[in-house]
């Protein structure tokens, strides 16, 4: 007889987010059924769900009523830095554990999340690098106005000056915001080399659209010349931009049929892929150890039986690919890839900076 262990899923089914907590959900309901069917498992999965609706002012009490209304210990959701941060609180009280699997812009390695998705050194650092040489060290930063958008921002901001690049400009919208004409005219008028964009939702659709059109009138805003950057755009948003896609190059540590990728067309997306990986990384760490689901993660990764997990014991972060690939035809083609990396959320290890790094800072 498996142990019955219950497991909390927080994402949001609609709002401006919704098809990347979707990928996520379907990464992790699909570990989960495979955990059940697998007889070397001795526990069963079972999913506690609730749906905050893209409301920000939900997550806290939706994951303090998982925590309270079922034993779940461990929590996969969230999908922005923000709603990641307004539930951190609440897993502290019942020592719980968010998984979160969506990349993030680093700076924190909290004992109660552990991070399955790619941090700076991950993704931003390794795309500027390679960009300078590509195509110019003169950035144009878009973000959707909260802690992504600020932090990777900020982050981009002194490593292209460092590198003695300029950044002319910068604008932050509303998260779900339509109104991107200015920001347009802005580019329009600076002829960046490159435009880093850490836009969400539809915000960052219309955005890429509107700059497809802007392509079209002047040459000098195509992917040859000017492409657009991303740290979290992946193939799961690909069909609600269309078109306008082609050329976007992003930073991930996965896309669907890399030549290298483990299993390269089973996952839809990163998103995807990070999900999945994450319920088992947990499945491995509660098996054959009965009451395990109680402990607290720290405890759990301090358990000999969790050193080839490969979550790392101080920061919870983890070794991951990292892939530089660019749209072409509807799919990600590998321009890159900079091998395996290890999660370094602060920025503390060597010299993997572009042309030099940012210098530490610590946000809570």
């Amino acid at each position: 007889m498996k142990r019955r262990i219950d497991l909390g899923l927080l994402y949001s089914r609609y709002g401006s987010y919704s098809l990347i907590s979707e990928a996520c959900r379907t990464g992790v309901l699909t570990a989960v059924a495979e955990v059940n069917g697998d007889p070397g498992m001795d526990i069963s999965l079972v999913p506690v769900e609730r749906d905050p609706g893209g409301n920000i002012d939900r997550y806290a009490p939706l994951c303090d009523e998982i925590l309270r209304e079922s034993g779940a210990r461990h929590v996969l959701g969230c999908v922005t830095s923000w709603s990641r941060k307004e539930v951190i609180p609440t897993l502290e009280r019942a020592r719980a554990t968010l998984w979160y699997v969506v990349p993030y812009e680093g700076f924190e390695a909290s004992d109660h999340v552990v991070y399955t998705h790619a941090c700076p050194n991950q993704h931003l650092l390794p795309l500027l690098g390679w960009t300078f040489g590509q195509f110019g060290r003169r950035g144009y930063l878009t973000g959707s106005n909260y802690i992504w958008g600020w932090e990777m921002n900020r982050l981009a901001r002194e490593v292209i000056t460092e590198a003695g690049g300029d950044v002319l400009g910068e604008r932050y919208l509303p998260i779900g915001s339509t109104d991107i004409r200015r920001m347009i005219e802005e580019i329009r008028a600076a002829r960046p080399d490159f435009i880093l964009n850490n836009l969400i939702g539809q915000t960052q659709y219309l955005f890429l659209q509107a700059y497809a059109e802007l392509g079209r009138e002047d040459p000098h805003f195509g992917p040859a010349t000017c492409p657009i950057l991303s740290c979290n755009l992946t193939e799961c948003e690909l069909p609600a931009i269309g078109p306008a896609a082609e050329g976007l190059i992003a930073a991930g540590p996965y896309f669907r049929g890399a030549p290298d990728a483990a299993l390269p067309e089973r996952f839809g997306s990163s998103h995807e892929a990070a999900a999945h990986a994450a319920v088992w990384m947990l499945a491995r760490l509660l098996n054959q150890r009965p009451g395990a689901e109680t402990l607290p993660v720290s405890a759990l990764l301090a358990d000999r039986s969790a050193a080839g997990i490969g979550i790392d014991q101080c920061t919870h972060h983890t070794v991951l690919p990292v892939l530089i690939g660019q749209v072409r035809n509807g799919r990600f083609d590998i321009r890159r890839d900079f091998g395996r990396v290890a999660g370094d959320p602060y920025l503390t290890r060597g010299r993997e900076r572009a042309m030099g790094g940012p210098k530490l800072r610590v946000v809570t």
